[in-house]
């Protein structure tokens, strides 16, 4: 399964040059991290309401062209990786010509609100266990 979500540039998000500033990319990631989690039916914020959160623990990007003030990116998202614990999710981000942005991956694990310990997403939240379980099958 792959979520899409389009962003249009906002003047606010490009930097000096004309470019959107490279920051503006993790924003646009979370975008695309919290449509593939509303598209397996689930959201951030009722996970939150129940204690738990979800942190990234790694980011990786790789900025392959600039997108510009007026331009629409397209953003990609999938689960790239799901032991039941750690979470790994892949990105592309593409201009409207359809040529690559950024690729990139965010790493995330579950973790109690009080006291950040982790936890077993396969324990404590056992049907984003199963919605993930499906995903990751679903890419092979």
């Amino acid at each position: 399964m792959i979520a899409i979500k389009e962003i249009d540039v906002r003047y606010s998000e490009t930097d000096q040059m004309g470019v959107v500033y490279h920051a503006n990319y993790l924003v646009w990631m979370e975008l695309g991290r919290t449509q593939f989690i509303r598209d397996l039916g689930f959201n951030y914020a009722e996970m939150e309401q129940e204690g738990i959160l979800s942190p990234v623990i790694d980011i990786n990007v790789s900025y392959k062209k600039p997108l510009h003030y007026g331009e629409t990116a397209k953003i990609q998202t999938w689960l790239d990786y799901y032991d039941g614990l750690r979470v790994v999710y892949g990105y592309e981000i593409t201009t409207p010509d359809g040529s690559i942005a950024l690729t990139g991956t965010s790493s995330h694990v579950c973790v109690k609100k009080e006291n950040f310990k982790p936890i077993s997403i396969r324990k404590q939240l056992p049907e984003w266990h199963a919605a993930y379980e499906k995903a990751n099958k679903g890419k092979e």
